[in-house]
């Protein structure tokens, strides 16, 4: 089947990357045709827009809040989220509210979701999704202490030396959501007849759990995919691995970024389709995929599926 739609694209292996708006190219797609999603959406209001972009590659910040140098570390910059008035947080609702009517006519019925969010827009971003269509399944917690949160006030960081505006970040909460199963219909028959329904297990004893411990990414890994919120391959090929319950079907990422996903489901040797509309996060994505296909860990041990089982998540 044909996915590129005379688009400009890429094959990478199994994988094909579109350079495309997402809404435009899920309007195209069949029915029923994708298996699982696993995206990290860039909360399309302000912060990937032009002139915001331009303003954080000259270090003027804009809506990205350009943290402090800290032991000679420069921290990446954060979108402002909170800096988002009544007016944009109605267009990031509506956003998300027409993403989960494409996405959700898109998929198989049972098809699971995954989407990276923070604690201050999570809730926004469920209801969105759940009145566009799919239902919530829960979150995954991905264990990673961040850089967001924890700062004194802004401009009055002196005065009040012993407040923070927010906690410092702790965790990162992604979305899992389902497209819902035909009425009555058992997970085993859906699995049966749509190969979706369930999330695969870590092996035959360990089912997938809702809590994963993680890393920031690597060096080594932004080193070949310079996108401002690149997630690491330690974690994404968990979940790409876990997004289908039998290991076959078509992984989507609709907001490709960099490629990272891509690369994650390319490593274990699983089907998948990136959508991007930036030209040069396109054009980065092709690059870049390969290389972040072939990370190691700090072992040397490449990440692998054996034995029905993904070593990665081996302790």
């Amino acid at each position: 089947m044909n996915y590129t739609f005379n688009y400009t694209s890429s094959n990478i292996g199994q994988s094909v990357i579109v350079h495309a708006d997402c809404f435009e190219w899920l309007g195209k797609i069949s029915e029923n045709t994708l298996h699982a999603v696993v995206t990290d959406p860039p909360y399309g209001v302000k912060e990937y827009e032009f002139d915001q972009l331009e303003k954080r590659a000259n270090g003027k910040g804009g809506i990205w809040r350009l943290p402090p140098t800290f032991d000679n570390n420069i921290r990446s910059p954060l979108p402002r989220f909170t800096a988002l008035n009544g007016k944009e947080r109605k267009v990031l609702y509506d956003f998300f509210y027409e993403w989960s009517k494409k996405i959700n006519y898109a998929l198989r019925p049972g098809a699971h979701v995954f989407v990276a969010t923070n604690a201050f827009m999570s809730q926004l971003l469920y209801s969105a999704l759940v009145d566009g269509g799919l239902e919530f399944r829960g979150q995954i917690v991905r264990l990673v202490r961040t850089l967001r949160g924890g700062d004194r006030p802004k401009n009055a960081e002196k005065y009040f030396a012993d407040v923070s505006s927010l906690p410092r970040g702790c965790y990162e909460p992604w979305a899992l959501l389902r497209k819902p199963m035909p009425h009555k219909m058992t997970v085993s028959e859906c699995l049966k007849e749509f190969q979706t329904g369930g999330i695969r297990r870590i092996s035959v004893d360990r089912p997938f759990e809702d809590v994963i411990q993680s890393e920031r990414t690597p060096q080594r890994e932004k080193d070949i995919a310079d996108h401002p919120s690149l997630k690491p391959q330690s974690f994404l090929r968990k979940l790409v691995f876990s997004a289908l319950p039998l290991g076959e079907g078509i992984i989507c990422d609709p907001f490709m970024g960099s490629g990272s996903t891509i690369a994650a489901a390319a490593s274990l040797n699983l089907k998948s389709i990136g959508v991007e509309k930036n030209k040069d996060y396109f054009n980065l994505a092709v690059k870049a995929i390969p290389q972040l296909r072939d990370v190691r860990e700090n072992n040397g041990k490449v990440f692998s599926v054996n034995q029905n089982q993904i070593t990665i998540f081996n302790s």
